[in-house]
């Protein structure tokens, strides 16, 4: 097999790109993918539609609460297990091996590759959770973990540490897994930019058979339902900034809204493609949230180092504990924060896995998983400690709204922070903004994505296809909120549970895939 693969390429084999696909309305679909899966997910949303909300709602929520009652310890185990094998390639030999061959020349510059990786990777989520996991750990929101007394100096670097915990090595290693994957067998083995590419050691050529499509289906669905939990949460955030900010009021129908208007600058944006669209859109941000960054650093100067502290201690220093299932008094917590942490990253792993490895060529494969797993965890760590840190230092010290009342509105705190802040309403204005502009990274992203899949791996799907999928990303994140209507979160979560569970097993067989694939390679670079 080793031998097969070391010759193989789109030239040499049966199999083309495409060679399933079908031209029609414009599109360029391969077939069983494209066709299944939109399938499914139209059925489903026309099924939760039908269904009366709060039935849909509570039957989302039995499957959510079934799956982490039953598999938590499978979850948190295999999430460890993938850190320890992203750090085993590290520092092995394989780490010489260069994704595109040895002579292959980067096609971004740093700065920008990493910008694009990180928007695409967590830029919402940052926003959204920055400031209220860590308080909501600190005051006892929805428990604390390791069951440690709320509102108290060991809260305060339990409640640091734990978000850092779920925002940091453990997830990205799993994003480094799947786009070393695709990267390694799409630029140095010819192969098309799919997740089934990454099965070709193991499967042979079953995987451009139906094995293969049912890989693709379940990366596209696991796409589309973590996709949707991000660009809900962004439009619950966004929309209570905005009434908050302007004295409005809007509810569901202006979160609807909202998604709508994002949808319709992602689809501009996947029609310009990466680098017109995605590129530019990710350089935005990372400006625009540098220049928060520092500002709200220089105005809370001793707040955010000690801060910085804080995470830092609390994350080192309860990490095992924190990683290991058993014997924990603090279950409703691990199941309600980590477990469906680790579901969602691994529901976000093939779309971010994906978009890294488009934009990765020419790096090694040590660099790539340094900069894939410890520069994003290092911005985390900053960005965790200086909003949470002052969100936590309001509570403690009775300052401005948090302070007063507390955590009652989990999309508000962000907001809440800045009442107490110089140039409050600036920077509100400023985080809506933002927070707008990582949405529309995150869908236009994940469009471009989704297109490769159902196109049988080609990287530039007709514009017809993108918007398809750019605006079936919408639909799902508004039927889940119309679904959820105050529960919203809930539903949001429910999807992403119910889709990473089976994909969790196809990780877990992708390692072992690319061990094999790697080793072909290895003697060029003795």
């Amino acid at each position: 097999m080793e031998k097969a693969l070391k010759k193989y390429s789109i030239e040499t084999t049966d199999y083309q790109v495409g060679q399933d696909n079908v031209q029609k309305w414009g599109f360029d679909i391969h077939n069983p993918v494209f066709g299944t899966s939109a399938a499914l997910v139209i059925l489903c949303l026309l099924s939760l539609l039908i269904v009366e909300p709060s039935t849909a709602l509570s039957a989302l929520n039995s499957v959510k609460n079934g799956i982490i009652q039953d598999f938590d310890v499978f979850f948190m185990w295999v999430t460890n297990f993938f850190i320890f094998f992203a750090l085993a390639l590290l520092v092995s030999p394989l780490g010489k091996i260069r994704i595109g061959g040895k002579e292959a020349k980067s096609e971004h510059s740093t700065i920008s590759w990493l910008a694009m990786l990180f928007a695409a990777g967590m830029g919402i989520g940052l926003l959204f959770w920055g400031v209220a996991e860590p308080t909501a750990y600190f005051t006892d929101w929805w428990g604390t973990p390791l069951n440690v007394e709320p509102n108290t100096e060991a809260a305060k670097s339990l409640a640091m540490g734990a978000t850092l915990f779920h925002w940091g090595f453990h997830g990205w290693s799993i994003y480094a897994i799947v786009a070393l994957s695709l990267a390694f067998f799409t630029y140095n083995k010819g192969l098309p930019l799919s997740i089934r590419s990454a099965f070709y050691p193991v499967f042979g050529d079953r995987a451009w058979g139906w094995l293969g499509h049912i890989i693709d289906i379940m990366a596209v669905l696991a796409t589309l339902f973590g996709l949707a939990t991000s660009l809900g949460l962004g439009a619950q955030q966004a929309t209570s900034g905005i009434n908050y900010v302007f004295g409005l009021n809007g509810g569901i129908g202006m979160q609807l809204g909202v998604i709508v208007f994002v949808t319709m600058i992602a689809v501009v944006s996947v029609i310009r493609g990466i680098d017109g669209g995605v590129k530019v859109l990710s350089n935005v941000n990372m400006i625009l949230a540098f220049l928060l960054l520092v500002f709200v650093t220089a105005v809370s100067f001793d707040v955010a180092l000690s801060s910085l502290w804080t995470t830092t201690a609390g994350y080192l220093g309860n990490i095992v504990e924190l990683s290991i299932p058993h014997g924990r008094d603090d279950t409703v917590w691990m199941h309600g924060w980590t477990v469906f942490y680790w579901a969602w990253w691994i529901s976000w792993s093939p779309f971010v896995g994906m978009f890294i490895a488009r934009v990765s060529k020419g790096r090694t494969v040590r660099e790539f998983l340094l900069a894939v797993i410890c520069i994003p965890t290092v911005v985390t760590v900053i960005w965790m400690s200086v909003f949470g840190g002052i969100a936590i230092d309001q509570v403690m010290n009775n300052i401005g709204e948090l302070g007063a009342t507390g955590l009652t509105d989990i999309s508000l705190t962000l907001f809440h922070v800045y009442d107490a802040l110089p140039y409050g309403e600036v920077l509100s204005v400023i985080s809506i903004v933002l927070i707008l502009v990582f949405f529309i990274t995150s869908s236009d992203s994940g469009s471009l994505v989704i297109d490769s899949i159902t196109a049988g791996g080609k990287i530039d799907a007709p514009v017809p296809q993108r918007i398809f999928w750019a605006c079936i990303e919408g639909a799902i994140a508004g039927v889940m909120l119309w679904i959820g209507g105050k529960e919203a979160l809930q539903a949001l979560q429910s999807g992403v549970v119910a889709t990473a569970l089976p994909f969790v097993f196809v990780l877990l067989l992708m390692c072992f895939s690319l061990i094999k694939g790697l080793r072909t390679e290895l003697p060029e670079y003795r």
